[in-house]
């Protein structure tokens, strides 16, 4: 018996000693955390998050591959623990949701029968599939049958429709698309999408310089949805209630109604839903990115400045503002009047962008009180230089330093300011901009008798907004066309008392296309006024390059406009670390040009800041147009009558700065709502039935 106790104790023995030096041999460690970390998800094995189970799910958590909100059906306070366990801040990673990019569905026009598997990717097999569309939803519900969150389903249109309260952003509806209709993004991936060729995009869309989604928030305001109307905006434009009253809305120039009839007053529309919002007392939530740990300067308050900063900050940013004005606004607030835009307007919109943890910095000017070196010592990444262009040109004249003699931008900012000016009583504004247009009809509301416009072509070629020119003869703007100023004259006591000018005739077209404007000999004219006011464009002030004494500026470069140089795709400068856009890039130019120049900045910084190559949008659109989506005719449609816009009258408007132009009632914004086609790439919802070629 003891033998065989002894035998046996020997064997335990030997195994032990084998199965100790096995686990030396043979050791596999395994993180603890990845237990931890599963402890916390769902357990629900899914498969969602894209892993094959919570095992996997735990050990990309623990090598990095995944963040802690990996699981898609995970509570707020599973990613906090899990987050813990790992150190890391818990919103480091934002909720995906898919989103639908076609709303085409049933209208657009079948090229062939299909008789073959019920599945979108058996059908695109076939010839791209049945549609006349190349890019547009097959509908057949691919992504549904793959979407395990009953999250999406096929619209009464046939097109999927996401329920984002379900929605987990797997990405599995992604995959099973194959026309990449389905997408899925966070927050900060859709606010920083930008128009692409193989997008499918309505004409109006497709031009607007800020890329808004047209369409569909004029879809949502017919529907009464104001709220979601105001947030399809904002994705790309954060000053809607300012352009709605000075966008000059090239969009409407390529609204397919307009082919046959009135195009939409799509303007008219985006300034209804934004006043809505402003007017209801309260504002619309406005959602960021977690915090990323960067920080960003942007220098310049204008609508450049202000929509790089509001994108910048969405997408979890820190953002500065310094500005050199004592507000924020730059040129909306201190170049356009108050009759055009309120202040009391543009501070509330700004607010909201403020609101969102922005600090600004007021009467602070970049190359004199603040340098590049100061930012970087500061702990700033980057810089967004969005100075505008605040330098009038001068007519190069005889007679321009006379007292009575101003320049556009610097009399309305002067203006703006509260300024008390010694105004004459007849006045002659040189130019057919913008600028000079507001500046005739600010003139008027001051008081004076008598207000010329000069300019040295005709009506035709003016380039101010065609609105702006109705208005100014309405009030009573005296035109004087074909004229060029040759000298101002002045009394003894260097007062203005004339302005002299050539008669012009007009020759062949310039580069512009403009017929060029040539001079009459011996015509001289004299024209009686005692105010001068030249508005014929301005430039980029540059003097912040001189002033700062940091060698490094030497190494930014201007072009021969004096503008900042960058890439016109990525808007970066040359020196890596700083990003221009607006008029500081462009030279003057529309303040929604201005907005859509800061959201692009705002991208290429989020690329820098990530550490990811700096590159262009690929086949990005940039007001480029899609060739199939410009129609030359537009069937099934009914005229309508386009929506007027309600103004003060003119008797009652030119004692005061009160705004002229006023917002649409919701009646009629309703009607105009219904006039929209709801165009996609080709295909629209005609006003009447119509025979459709197969």
């Amino acid at each position: 018996m003891i033998p065989a106790l002894l035998f046996m104790l020997g064997i335990g023995a030997v195994c032990g000693i084998v199965l100790s030096l096995s686990s030396k041999v043979f050791y596999v460690y395994e993180d603890p955390r990845i237990a931890l970390v599963e402890n916390n998800l769902a357990g629900a094995n899914c498969g969602g998050c894209g892993y094959a189970g919570c095992s996997s799910a735990a050990e990309a958590v623990v090598t990095g591959k995944a963040p802690p909100s990996v699981c898609v059906i995970s509570s707020k306070e599973g990613v906090e623990a899990v987050a813990k366990i790992m150190g890391v801040d818990a919103g480091s990673a934002e909720s995906p949701l898919s989103y639908s990019l076609c709303e085409g569905g049933f209208r657009a026009a079948d090229k062939y029968h299909y008789m073959g598997i019920p599945s979108c990717k058996a059908m695109a097999a076939s010839f791209g599939g049945k549609r006349v569309c190349g890019v547009g939803c097959i509908g057949l519900g691919d992504c549904v049958k793959a979407c395990q969150f009953d999250a999406l389903k096929l619209g009464p249109n046939g097109y999927p429709v996401v329920n984002d309260d379900k929605c987990v952003g797997c990405g599995a509806c992604q995959q099973a698309c194959p026309k990449d209709i389905i997408q899925v993004h966070t927050l900060s991936e859709n606010l920083l999408k930008f128009n692409q060729m193989d997008d499918p995009l309505a004409p109006c869309a497709q031009t607007c310089p800020a890329e808004i989604n047209i369409p569909r928030y004029i879809s949502q305001i017919r529907e009464g949805k104001y709220k979601e109307a105001v947030e399809t905006i904002r994705l790309r434009n954060p000053l809607p209630l300012a352009c709605g009253r000075v966008c000059p809305h090239p969009c409407e120039d390529y609204c397919r109604r307009g082919i046959e009839d009135e195009p939409v007053s799509i303007n008219q529309l985006k300034r209804f839903a934004s006043d809505y919002e402003m007017n209801s007392g309260s504002r619309i939530p406005i959602k960021c990115a977690p915090d990323s740990g960067k920080k960003v300067a942007v220098i310049g308050g204008g609508p450049a400045g202000l929509s790089c900063a509001f994108f910048l900050r969405r997408v979890g940013h820190e953002v500065n503002i310094f500005e050199a004005m004592p507000k924020l606004g730059g040129m909306i607030r201190y170049g356009i009047p108050e009759y055009r835009l309120p202040k009391k307007v543009l501070d509330w919109e700004i607010q909201g962008i403020l609101d969102l943890g922005i600090k600004s910095f007021t009467n602070v000017k970049f190359g004199r009180d603040f340098g590049l070196g100061s930012l970087m010592a500061s702990g700033y990444n980057a810089v967004f230089l969005g100075v505008g262009a605040w330098e009038d040109y001068t007519l190069g004249i005889e007679g321009e330093s006379l007292t009575g003699c101003f320049t556009g931008i610097n009399f309305l900012q002067r203006i703006a300011g509260g300024e008390q000016i010694e105004l004459g009583k007849t006045a002659a504004v040189v130019g057919g901009g913008n600028t000079a247009v507001d500046c005739a009809r600010t003139l008027l509301r001051l008081g004076l008798e008598k207000v010329y416009m000069v300019y040295r072509r005709t009506r035709k070629e003016m380039p101010a907004n065609e609105v702006e020119i109705v208005a100014s003869e309405e009030e009573g703007i005296n035109f004087v066309f074909l004229a060029a100023p040759t000298r101002v004259i002045g009394d003894d006591n260097e007062q203005v008392t004339h302005l002299e000018y050539l008669k012009m005739q007009l020759g062949e077209p310039d580069a512009s296309g403009r017929r060029r404007p040539e001079p009459i000999g011996g015509s001289e004219t004299l024209l009686d006024v005692d105010m001068v006011i030249s508005a014929i464009g301005q430039a980029p002030e540059t003097e912040f390059k001189k002033q700062d004494p940091n060698p490094r500026m030497e190494e930014l470069e201007l072009t021969r406009w004096n503008t900042i140089d960058n890439d016109p795709a990525t808007l970066q400068a040359s020196i890596p670390y700083i990003f221009t856009g607006g008029d500081a890039a462009t030279g003057a130019s529309l303040v929604v040009e201005a907005i859509g120049g800061g959201r692009r900045a705002a991208r290429s910084i989020d690329l820098y800041l990530k550490g990811e190559p700096v590159e262009p949008v690929k086949e990005s659109l940039q007001k480029k147009h899609i060739p199939e989506s410009l129609f030359t005719k537009v069937d099934g449609i009914q005229k309508s009558d386009r929506a007027k816009m309600p103004e003060i009258h003119v008797e009652h408007r030119l004692d005061s700065m009160i705004e002229v132009d006023l917002v649409l009632p919701e009646e009629q914004a309703l009607k105009e709502a219904e006039r929209c086609l709801n165009c996609c790439r080709i295909c629209y919802n005609p006003d009447t039935d119509f025979p459709i070629e197969k």
